[in-house]
């Protein structure tokens, strides 16, 4: 006779912020970034939906992709979110990914901002692995005091969500998004230095995705999420997002 293995119940993630009233959008941190600097991003967003930051990074023991996404819907199961629209910020890209291949039921609208594209090493995880306080140089004195903490607090946890983000492959989820024809949006950075426009692009139009680059004076690097709040929530609310309370308009890329 045998018995059945049983397996236990993830734990649900830290959750950073939980801010406003209305629709959800789910905001899903950069690499090695706190719930805190994005505060002033998350605080103009508020005053339209509801925002809920969920924090992947401050976890017990290994970081795993797999364990990470079934903690990351545990969490939205615990804030009883049963649909939702997302937005993924740098790696937070690939959560996002993931968790919209596995629950496209849940899924209202995806928003990716400056996040993995298709390539399959990704410069800020190589980065990451090989010279952490070189990413330093592109971040304000508030995010680089972030950086550095969650490198204090989680380095095993951010050296191995580092190495997922070098080694993995991501375009079957980019297909799989694309066939179930849920709504998505890419944003760029004008001037980012760490993703390749190209790469971003491909995205787009794999996912069959709109795909803006940044429309403004001077240069706006990958940080522009939480460096240019105001930009970047007025960027958003040219998407025609349903969490918005807009129309969708589609502008697809081709």
């Amino acid at each position: 006779m045998t018995t059945k293995q049983r397996v236990a119940p993830s734990q649900p993630l830290p959750v950073g912020l939980d801010e406003g009233a209305g629709r959800p959008l789910v905001l899903i941190p950069g690499y090695a970034t706190r719930p805190d600097i994005y505060q002033p991003t998350t605080r103009l967003l508020a005053q339209r939906c509801r925002v809920v930051l969920i924090d992947i990074y401050a976890i017990r023991g290994p970081w795993r992709y797999d364990e990470v996404l079934r903690s990351f819907t545990a969490t939205l199961d615990q804030l009883e979110l049963q649909e939702a629209s997302f937005l993924g910020h740098s790696f937070g890209g690939g959560i996002e990914l993931g968790f919209a291949v596995r629950h496209p039921e849940r899924v209202v609208e995806l928003i990716f901002s400056d996040t993995l594209a298709v390539s399959r090493e990704w410069a800020l995880a190589e980065e990451a692995m090989r010279h952490p306080l070189g990413l330093l140089g592109m971040a304000t004195p508030r995010a680089a005091t972030d950086f550095m903490l969650s490198w204090l607090t989680h380095p095993r946890q951010l050296i191995d969500a580092a190495w997922w983000g070098f080694t993995s492959g991501r375009s079957s989820d980019i297909h799989l998004i694309a066939e179930a024809g849920l709504p998505a949006h890419v944003l760029w950075a004008n001037r980012d230095s760490l993703l390749n426009r190209r790469d971003g692009q491909e995205f787009a139009r794999e996912l069959h995705a709109s795909f803006t680059v940044v429309d403004a004076l001077g240069y706006v690097d990958h940080d522009w999420m939480y460096r240019h709040p105001q930009l970047f929530v007025d960027h958003l609310g040219r998407l025609g997002l349903a969490v918005l309370g807009q129309s969708p308009i589609p502008e697809w890329t081709t």
